[in-house]
């Protein structure tokens, strides 16, 4: 491949937006972060003195944005007047054929000076926050700034004002939605916990009782499966605005894709940067949660919080402190918050990975004799706090009501009509490979590790293989025996099978079997 080369004598300086650059697509996946590359001898890198990393605003005929800059030194990649591209980058300019771009030093951030006062411990308010989550969604930040910014709100250092103020900042960067409805309920598990998809079958009881829930939902970031990936295995999920009102209209209720309609975009930006650095703030959490209903246009709002040693929430202690701190951000933001505080000990259902978790939901609408009664039981307790929240029993009376919903079908009746009115109800897929891990001894289960077991099933393939995953044969509490299935990997390829196996091999402890 031919090596670019710096000419042998000094070139005088050209002016930068003279020599506009040819746009060219690379293909390349940098996630959100819009990148471009040029060759070491291109003439805006000795005009403009660029070096790697440099944050530079490329400007097309229509757009602009701030992107990353490579520098290519070896290779026929590109030539010395081309503008190489990331998928980001190229999604947001959106150049069009033959187009040519200008490069120069992008102008400093204003919101930077924001973050670095955060550094040194400043409160922040809420025009502050918009500044910063507005160039974050814009792209105008880098991953490195934005771990900056989030590395300044961690461990307690948000305030409770600051928290309300993040909020709407979030809010503010992307799309409303509003419903003609005086009450509109919705839902939200805090997450850890493997196989907890109630979603569906909440939303089908609430829904065949007369509440409006306009669910949205995300797709997993860290775990397995999120509630936007199971249910796209049995129907469609990235329905429009116009198209999400219409399933509303008819039907009360819907399960899609929130990504799709821009709400609260700066959640996903925060979220991904932050698991990179292993950071879990409660102000970020909580932030991120009400943002979401706010966007969403929920007036009253369940939190499922589930409290165990390998889940997200780990005491009760923090479970009181995380729901004490939701509870005052949405009285500040116009919210109605309910917490409920669970079992998060254990994975519940058998699935784990999107297809083999819709298999879970199926069986419990369906009332299948086979169909996990650890989900089915939650499910009810979560349906019956929603219909609390919608007013329409309490206590006792509302699990009758959502029981009696789901045992005489119309539960059923009404998941199948909004799955129909969302693009249609299939059956999910099945994994092409297999492989069981077995009991050591006879015995009783007396612990299983909910963080190590989601980890198999993401080598396994969850979530972007939607049928891979893992099926749990027991549970705590329950006797086993020898040779017996703990739990039976799933993969849609060998290789993926191999590296979930050899992943639980060097943990064999997952599931522990006293004798």
């Amino acid at each position: 491949m031919a090596t670019p080369t710096r000419p042998s004598s000094p070139a005088e300086p050209v002016a930068a937006d003279l020599v506009p650059l040819r746009a060219r697509r690379l293909g390349i996946d940098t996630h959100h972060e819009p990148v471009v590359v040029l060759r070491a001898d291109s003439p805006v890198c000795r005009a403009e003195g660029f070096e790697a990393h440099a944050r530079v605003e490329v400007q097309g005929a229509q757009r602009s944005i701030v992107a990353t800059l490579n520098i290519l030194t070896t290779g026929d990649l590109l030539a010395p007047d081309e503008a190489g591209l990331s998928e980001s980058a190229w999604r947001r300019l959106a150049p069009a054929a033959g187009e040519r771009l200008r490069l120069r030093n992008a102008p400093p951030s204003d919101s930077m000076s924001y973050v670095r006062a955060k550094i040194f411990g400043a409160a922040l308010n809420e025009n502050q926050f918009d500044a910063i989550i507005g160039e974050i969604v814009a792209g105008r930040l880098s991953n490195v700034e934005i771990a900056a910014f989030l590395v300044a709100c961690a461990k307690g250092r948000l305030r409770a004002a600051e928290v309300v103020g993040l909020t709407r900042a979030m809010v503010h960067a992307g799309s409303r939605l509003d419903w003609p409805h005086p009450r509109v309920v919705d839902k939200h598990c805090i997450g850890g916990l493997p196989g907890n998809r109630t979603t569906p079958i909440v939303v089908a009881i609430a829904a065949s009782l007369g509440l409006i829930m306009p669910k949205t939902s995300s797709r997993a970031i860290t775990s397995p499966a999120g509630t936007a990936d199971t249910v796209e295995t049995f129907t469609r999920v990235d329905l429009s605005l116009q198209d999400m009102r219409r399933v509303v209209a008819a039907e009360g209720g819907c399960m899609v894709w929130g990504g799709a309609m821009n709400l609260s975009p700066a959640d996903d930006l925060l979220i991904r940067v932050e698991r990179t650095l292993d950071l879990d703030g409660q102000g970020q959490l909580v932030a991120s949660v009400l943002s979401k209903k706010v966007a969403a246009g929920s007036t009253h709002v369940l939190i499922d919080i589930p409290v165990g040693p390998s889940a997200k929430v780990r005491s009760q202690a923090e479970a009181q402190a995380l729901l004490h701190a939701l509870e005052h951000t949405a009285r500040a933001v116009g919210l109605h918050v309910q917490g409920l505080i669970t079992d998060g000990s254990q994975p519940v259902g058998r699935g784990i990975g999107p297809a083999l978790e819709a298999h879970d939901v199926l069986a419990v609408l369906r009332n299948a004799a086979n169909a996990p009664d650890d989900l089915r039981q939650r499910a009810l307790q979560v349906a019956a706090a929603v219909l609390e929240l919608g007013g329409l029993a309490q206590g006792e009376a509302a699990h009758a009501l959502a029981r009696n919903c789901l045992d005489e079908g119309r539960a059923w009746r009404k998941f199948e009509a909004i799955c129909l009115a969302q693009g249609g109800l299939r059956e999910p897929g099945v994994a092409a490979f297999r492989h069981p891990l077995t009991a050591p001894r006879d015995g009783r289960v007396t612990r299983i590790d909910n963080r190590l077991l989601a980890r198999a099933a993401k080598l396994a393939g969850a979530p972007q293989a939607p049928c891979a995953g893992l099926w749990l044969g027991v549970h705590t509490g329950e006797r086993i025996a020898r040779e017996q299935p703990l739990f039976v990997l799933h993969a849609e390829s060998r290789g993926e099978l191999a590296y979930a196996l050899d992943y639980v091999q060097r943990h064999p402890d997952i599931v522990h079997v006293e004798a």
